[in-house]
């Protein structure tokens, strides 16, 4: 009962399009957050991938494979008190051959495509109801037609 009743309640005031259209801009600002935090993960993997990379193939670095190093502290990812929070030489390139090391790669694009995705429908259909809502303005048929 109190259920129906709030989905009526709901459905009233997101059923008026000022509101309806300020809710979507709403949801599309917290959907760029969202994509804004998938493209972190994204960027600390190719960081470390491009440094494995160095350590693999010396020959395209003038720096010693010792003193190649991925940092996990000055992303955020770890406390800077941890330990230890920093892998170098080898045992970096040792983590970057296993198998969940590349899975991660995967999964961190196939989020941000999907955020991508999302946020530039969320970004169609605000734009879509925003030029509906005006033309519905205009028109001085607003109080009578719903979305």
């Amino acid at each position: 009962h109190s259920l129906e009743q709030l989905c009526q309640c709901l459905g009233k005031w997101l059923g008026h399009p000022d509101k309806f259209v300020g809710v979507t801009y709403a949801l599309t600002v917290v959907w760029i957050l969202v994509f804004a935090c998938t493209a972190v993960p994204v960027y600390i993997y190719f960081n470390t991938w491009v440094t494995c990379q160095s350590i693999a193939f010396p020959s395209k670095t003038s720096a010693s494979i010792s003193s190649l190093c991925a940092d996990a502290r000055m992303y955020g990812v770890l406390p800077w008190n941890s330990f230890p929070g920093k892998v170098c030489g080898s045992s970096l390139l040792t983590i970057c051959k296993t198998s969940e090391f590349q899975m991660t790669f995967n999964l961190f694009i196939a989020a941000f495509v999907g955020a991508a995705a999302t946020l530039l429908a969320l970004l169609t259909y605000m734009i879509a109801a925003t030029y509906n809502f005006a033309v519905l303005r205009v028109m001085g048929r607003s109080t009578s037609t719903k979305f």
